[in-house]
């Protein structure tokens, strides 16, 4: 089975500017997801799609080669994680590399280590079409999420009577940090059509950065000693 580890990096991040590549505890940001794919994985199959030559160069830093800067076409606020796929399966069809399944790892999970994305792997069936990772929610819908209605009267998006929060079903939360694709299915189906199945992750593993509040959050849990982490 042959797996590509696709790192998405654009360089026009809006709420933390050049976040892909500022620090966090010692260490730019993408450095983190660079080092967790090259524990399974060897260079040449980790490519790390992007826009931006300085966060290229930084890739760089960390032993992995950029094959090619992303077309600005799949690079703005609109495009998809679909196209992104894509481009690169195509970019390696095209060169005569096939690949089975496409990982793709955000850099805004720093968290996330070589042994998450090992056990993402193991789950892999011969039906899988799609392994995304999750955690469960804190805002189960049966207890604490609302809609408004037109009167605006607060209505719960999932209907069910629960006095306690553990007595709710267990609900799942995408957490961006792994997504195993079946690369023939995607290109068959498309994404959004794909049959999901989870790899379950802690709450602490889990944290993606998309403010400078999940950013200082991580950077604690980053720089704090092993026994810390396991208190």
């Amino acid at each position: 089975m042959k797996i590509l580890y696709l790192i998405p990096a654009r360089g026009g991040s809006k709420g933390i500017p050049k976040k892909n590549i500022k620090e966090i505890a010692g260490i730019p940001l993408i450095g983190y997801t660079i080092k967790a794919a090259k524990e399974v994985a060897d260079s040449i199959d980790i490519c790390v799609s992007t826009d931006s030559e300085e966060i290229a160069e930084v890739a760089k830093s960390f032993g992995v080669e950029i094959p090619f800067l992303r077309p600005a076409e799949i690079s703005s606020d609109f495009a998809t994680n679909e196209q992104v796929i894509m481009h690169a399966l195509n970019f390696y069809r095209d060169r005569g590399v096939t690949y089975d399944f496409v990982v793709v790892l955000q850099p805004t999970s720093p968290l996330r280590t070589g042994t998450h994305i090992q056990e993402a792997l193991t789950l892999i069936k011969e039906d899988s079409e799609l392994i995304v990772s999750v955690k469960e929610t804190d805002s189960n819908p049966y207890y604490v999420l609302f809609e408004e209605d037109k009167k605006g009267v607060l209505c719960k998006v999932k209907t069910g009577v629960f006095t306690r929060r553990q007595e709710c079903p267990i609900v799942y939360e995408l957490n961006g940090a792994i997504y195993v694709i079946n690369a023939a299915r995607i290109r068959e189906k498309g994404y959004q059509k794909l049959n999901m199945s989870k790899y379950l992750m802690d709450k602490r593993n889990s944290i993606d950065i998309d403010d400078l509040i999940d950013f200082s959050l991580a950077e604690i849990l980053l720089s704090q000693k092993p026994d810390a982490q396991n208190n």
